[in-house]
């Protein structure tokens, strides 16, 4: 084949501009060119980039792949059709031989036929599939990345931080322009509850992507304790550009953050080991949103059920307790009412006996004075010289001794009627 294009792009070469030829000659010559070099069709090695069936026709339709060792940028892209007569016996067949389905990320070994049109332009037509081939080298590394992170102890790590009952405060890392993010921030705009979004730009698809990522991650870690949680989403695109997804060094990254982490990373049907290693893995930045939102309505709800309970048990209570401040009224004022009547009685029957008491005393002491004044009386002047006794006096003291006289000294002598006077002759003291 390759000297057949070499002669015929060395006529091409040496021809003149008055000996040209036209486009679509120059298409037929490499369309026959082709044919004629692979008229069997032939085996070729590739990845499976990107596979899509049509529901409606039934065919499958393939972008196939081969990566550059260094880099893993594609260093060539073929597009590929399976017929819906082949399809399905051919998907059958692999997955009884492989035990998986037919997907993206595989590396395959296909025969197919070479379709070259001058006005479509180059295709391939796959007739048969070598499933001993195994999977493709993005699954191998898949592979790889899952047991090295089972081996660290790390898979689980982020699955097992405290996740938040709401989360409205968002580090989300995604590219500025990706229209995944637009979309997320059009369904958090659209709920009732306040989610704030900072949006920390990366690549999310690409050679650069990893890094990239990484970078946004390590300038989150910086704003650790203002986030309550990380979001990580891209829109759609092909298998192959989520292949840093894949890789250890930024699902390790993933696996340890310190907060707990979201994907969306815009893919249906198969997950990344990002996916596996985030405490939540979403299909896409819709689904995202919907789920913080979801959140914030779940505990929204919580709230309003807690307040229903409080409010029905503080009613409840207030109830219980009137009833029962009405029930201790009754017994305070029946209590009460019979206190006063017993310490009413108590007080008659005190101020009774201290009525008694006093009377008692009064009369004791009635008896005593009467006592006393009759003993007074008994013993009163008045009553001694009615007993014809007489009181002597001189110098206006009275005189019980004699000796204090003198004969000549001049006494005065009161009698029960009247008094004398009288001179003192003579005086005698007694034996």
């Amino acid at each position: 084949m390759a000297a057949k294009i070499g002669i015929f792009f060395r006529t091409f070469v040496i021809m003149t501009p008055e000996k040209h030829i036209t486009l679509a000659e120059l298409l037929a010559d490499v369309k026959r060119t082709l044919s004629e070099s692979y008229p069997l069709g032939v085996w070729i090695s590739a990845e499976i980039g990107e596979l899509k069936e049509n529901r409606y026709s039934g065919h499958c339709y393939l972008e196939l792949i081969e990566k550059a060792e260094k880099d893993g940028t594609p260093k060539a892209k073929a597009s590929a059709a399976i017929w819906r007569t082949r399809w399905a016996t051919l998907s059958s067949y692999f997955h009884e031989a492989t035990g998986t389905e037919l997907r993206a990320g595989m590396n395959v070994l296909l025969r197919v036929s070479i379709s070259f049109h001058e006005a479509y332009g180059f295709s391939l037509v796959v007739s048969d599939i070598d499933p001993t081939y195994t999977l493709g080298e993005g699954e191998r590394r898949k592979r790889e990345t899952i047991a090295a992170l089972e081996a660290d102890g790390i898979l689980e790590l982020n699955k097992s931080l405290p996740f938040p009952t709401v989360a409205q405060r968002v580090a989300v890392i995604s590219s500025a322009t990706a229209a995944g993010l637009q979309d997320f921030r059009n369904h958090l705009a659209e709920s009732p509850y306040k989610i704030e979004a900072t949006l920390f730009e990366a690549i999310v698809q690409g050679a650069t992507a990893e890094e990239s990522i990484i970078s946004a991650l390590s300038r989150v870690a910086d704003r650790e304790e203002e986030f309550d949680i990380v979001a990580i989403i891209r829109g759609g695109g092909s298998q192959s550009d989520m292949e840093c997804f894949n890789s250890y060094t930024l699902c390790s990254h993933i696996a340890q953050f310190p907060l707990p982490f979201l994907t969306g990373i815009g893919h249906d049907k198969d997950s990344s080991v990002a996916d596996m290693v985030a405490a939540r893995a979403l299909k896409t930045p819709t689904a995202v949103a919907d789920f913080l939102v979801a959140l914030a309505e779940g505990y929204h709800s919580e709230v309003e059920s807690l307040y229903e309970q409080i409010s029905t048990i503080a009613t409840h209570t207030l109830s219980n307790h009137s009833t029962l401040l009405s029930l201790h009224s009754a017994r305070l004022g029946s209590n009460t009412t019979g206190l006063l009547a017993t310490q009413m009685l108590r007080l008659e029957r005190t101020q009774l006996g201290l009525s008694h008491s006093l009377q008692r005393l009064f009369d004791g002491h009635r008896s005593r004075l009467l006592l006393a004044e009759s003993a007074a009386e008994a013993s009163s002047p008045e009553r001694i010289l009615r007993m014809g006794f007489a009181v002597v006096k001189s110098g206006g003291k009275t005189i019980t001794d004699s000796s204090l006289l003198q004969v000549g000294d001049t006494v005065e002598i009161t009698l029960q009627q009247g008094s004398a006077t009288a001179t003192i002759t003579e005086h005698k003291k007694n034996e």
